[in-house]
């Protein structure tokens, strides 16, 4: 190996030198001239590590193969680990939250409020929400989620449309060749690279007598929903969001058994005879390596001349809680997750440290919303609207022609302040000096600035008629100081410095 890395850079050093020969001045002393990066250069130190570079194109990197091994083993460790369970579903339920909520832009407001009402409606039939978040949980430990839009009969509104899910292991082509140029497995595309069928087999290759079964429908692209995070140019298919993390939660588990293992063994009594008498001296014989049993809580009387020593545990168990914390915060980092949401533990935490950690993840999140609203939703809307414009009377006539404006906007649960009495001042001062709008404000807790002032105005209205004023509903009370909050304050100054900073 050491021979073959040798005569590559000698080579690229005799073509260096003859380059140098060929464009130097006339009779200029020869000099070869060497233009490279380091981390370019092969070595015997390094050739370990980059041994499993490749250059294979996205697709052929995630081959089916190498897509079924890592599906397996991230379901596997999802199914076994509890921070990795606890690490997908978490990412799912902040991402999609209780579910995502309908505001169309039409110029018609009826008709805004009709298909809001019953898009709403509909969602909780379909249990739109649920499916949501197992598509996102099937994105962090599959690579990616398949949905059907199908027809449901049986569903009890008169929109039957309905969202089946499909696992990434029945998205497949059993016959595909490698003659076939616009075809990855699962999918055709045409020229210009547009899915336009997708192959679904009839039966998941993991259930039972499914082995001999190669059967599938061609389906087309317009009633397929793929979800899947594109990391290179050219990818067709997904691959788990926590592959980076794999490794590391096999190397938790191993340190946790390790350490599991060195306690029991120093919790046991367990010994060694041993002597100081020389070969041949005067101890009496024992039978080398056999084993004694010892009764609990008496004295043990040893052969002459021999000794009893208690075996310790030399595992350094000490540094097991700095480990995990370790191995977690670089497990959550390929999730953009911080560690105290990882680990559901903020106690080594302050207040300007979470607000600093979950601006990032935050971010994240909302990323991951608005990719499930452009693949996701706006499929799905569409192709409600398209099924309800068709039954008689149910939508208004402004969205039943073909120019209709279909404009709309969606929104998700919003993220809590960790102090809402500092969140509600900021509030107030925004709005005051007109930096922001009741439609931003609201949006921030994913709630419709319309529907809110209508049931505000209902209860205004309500509490009039009752005689209920706001000073016989709302009382004043004076703030008590708390040490806790004014250094939260000073945390949350420093937060404020860092971000202007930034």
């Amino acid at each position: 190996m050491f021979n073959w890395v040798r005569r590559i850079a000698r080579r690229r050093q005799d073509a260096s030198l003859a380059m140098t020969r060929r464009i130097s001045g006339r009779g200029s002393q020869l000099r070869p001239l060497f233009a490279r990066y380091d981390a370019a250069i092969t070595n015997p130190d390094n050739y370990r590590h980059w041994a499993n570079a490749d250059g294979l194109s996205a697709d052929a990197a995630a081959s089916p193969e190498v897509r079924r091994i890592l599906r397996n083993r991230c379901r596997y460790e999802v199914a076994n680990n509890s921070y990795a369970k606890g690490i997908v579903l978490t990412l799912a339920n902040d991402t999609v939250g209780t579910g995502p909520r309908l505001q169309m832009l039409s110029p018609d407001p009826v008709a805004n409020r009709v298909v809001e009402r019953e898009f709403n409606r509909w969602s909780s039939v379909v249990s739109l929400a649920d499916k949501l978040r197992t598509m996102r949980m099937a994105r962090a430990e599959d690579g990616e989620a398949f949905g059907l839009l199908t027809s449901n009969v049986r569903e009890n509104t008169p929109v039957k449309l309905d969202l089946r899910l499909i696992e990434a292991d029945q998205v497949a082509t059993p016959d595909l060749t490698f003659t076939e140029p616009n075809a990855m497995d699962g999918i055709v595309f045409d020229e210009s690279g547009n899915p336009i069928v997708y192959h679904v087999l009839r039966r998941h290759p993991g259930s039972n007598g499914a082995v001999f079964d190669l059967s599938y429908d061609q389906i087309p692209a317009e009633s397929i929903i793929h979800f899947y995070r594109c990391d290179r140019p050219g990818q067709s298919r997904g691959i788990p969001d926590i592959t980076p993390a794999l490794p590391l939660f096999a190397q938790l588990r191993r340190f946790t058994l390790a350490v599991i293992a060195a306690a029991e063994t120093a919790a046991n009594f367990a010994g060694i005879l041993y002597t100081d008498a020389p070969a041949g001296g005067e101890a009496d014989p024992a039978e080398p390596f056999e084993p004694i049993q010892l009764e609990s809580r008496a004295l043990v009387t040893m052969p002459g001349g021999w000794r009893m020593s208690q075996l310790e545990a030399q595992q350094p168990s000490t540094g097991f809680g700095e480990f995990k914390r370790e191995i977690l915060n670089e497990i959550a980092r390929c999730l953009n997750m911080p560690y105290n949401v990882a680990a559901g533990n903020s106690s080594g935490y302050n207040y300007a440290s979470g607000r600093l950690d979950h601006q990032t993840y935050f971010k994240s999140i909302r990323v991951d919303q608005t990719h499930i609203g452009l693949v996701i939703l706006d499929r799905i809307l569409s192709a409600w609207l398209d099924e309800a414009a068709l039954i008689e009377g149910y939508l208004p006539p402004s969205l039943r022609t073909l120019d209709a404006d279909r404009g709309h906007q969606w929104f998700f649960d919003g993220q809590e302040h960790v102090d809402p009495m500092k969140d509600a001042s900021a509030q107030a001062t925004r709005l005051t000096n007109h930096t922001t709008t009741l439609a931003n404000e609201y949006a921030k807790q994913g709630r419709d600035w319309e529907t809110e002032l209508r049931q505000r105005a209902k209860e205004l209205q309500l509490m009039e008629e009752l005689g209920l004023g706001m000073d016989a509903t709302v009382t004043k009370v004076a703030p008590q100081p708390d040490p806790q909050h004014q250094e939260d304050q000073e945390d949350d100054a420093q937060v404020d410095q860092t971000d202007s900073d930034y």
